[in-house]
C-alpha cells in the first residue's frame, strides 16, 4: 500500500466522521469515532 492509498483512507474516514457528527466536539469524540471508522477499513 502506498503512502497515497493510506492518505485517502485517513481523509476519506476522517470526513465520513466530520459529516456524521458535525462541528462542535471534543477532539476526543472524533478520535475515537476516526479509530472506529479506520479499525473497519483495516
Amino acid at each position: 500500500m502506498t503512502e497515497n492509498e493510506i492518505s485517502k483512507i485517513v481523509f476519506e474516514s476522517a470526513l465520513k466522521v466530520h459529516k456524521v457528527l458535525g462541528p462542535g466536539l471534543l477532539e476526543s469524540a472524533y478520535e475515537e469515532c476516526l479509530f472506529y471508522e479506520l479499525k473497519k477499513v483495516i
